[in-house]
């Protein structure tokens, strides 16, 4: 029987981008094809996903009603979902009456029927597999511009890069005047690091 590696789930609300504020049941995936670090991404990863269970698609069903049986949304996220999430859980957790969204470094094709599609690249441009999405969203240090973006989306973000904790005052104000600069982009903040909820 197919299992999927899965680091957490939880419910709490989204944290970034236009669904900022939605109450969220969050898939967390085990394992990243990706390596965050400051001195090649303009920040540090700050997300564990090296743990996990291996799950079956009704175990994970069951997880989801248990962290919350009112919420309908279900944020898929990792580490790199798109290493696991195939059309077998994308039709499983729409059958149970789940609508998906997934965040994704878009450096793999996504398959389809997923509800709305965050990518935010940590890779080069003419590496990126999934080049349509709701948004797309980059996350900025101080110096970094605004990328010429492969992804054709509904909106353009920027998110300043944060240190620990605590937002880079350097890196939001950089991203602010960015923005000031290049309509249509917008700013997006990790709210729910300001917050201080998962």
């Amino acid at each position: 029987m197919r299992t999927y590696r899965v680091n957490e789930i939880f419910y709490s609300l989204q944290g970034e981008g236009l669904r900022a504020g939605t109450a969220c049941l969050f898939l967390r995936f085990s394992d990243c094809n990706s390596r965050c670090v400051a001195a090649t991404h303009g920040f540090d990863c700050d997300t564990e996903f090296a743990a996990g269970r291996d799950l079956t698609l009704a175990q994970i069903i069951d997880e989801l009603r248990r962290a919350n049986a009112r919420c309908d949304w279900v944020v898929l996220t990792g580490g790199e979902p798109a290493l696991q999430v195939d059309r077998e859980l994308i039709d499983g957790l729409h059958a149970a009456g789940f609508k998906l969204t997934i965040e994704t470094n878009g450096s793999i094709q996504l398959p389809a029927g997923l509800d709305w599609i965050t990518v935010s690249p940590k890779v080069a441009e003419n590496a990126l597999r999934q080049t349509t999405a709701n948004e797309v969203k980059y996350v900025r240090s101080h110096g970094q511009g605004i990328p010429q973006t492969a992804v054709k989306a509904d909106c353009y973000l920027i998110s300043p890069a944060f240190i620990g904790p605590a937002i880079d005052p350097a890196a939001l104000a950089w991203c602010i005047q960015l923005v000031k600069e290049n309509p249509p982009w917008r700013l997006s903040v990790q709210m729910h690091k300001l917050w201080g909820i998962p």
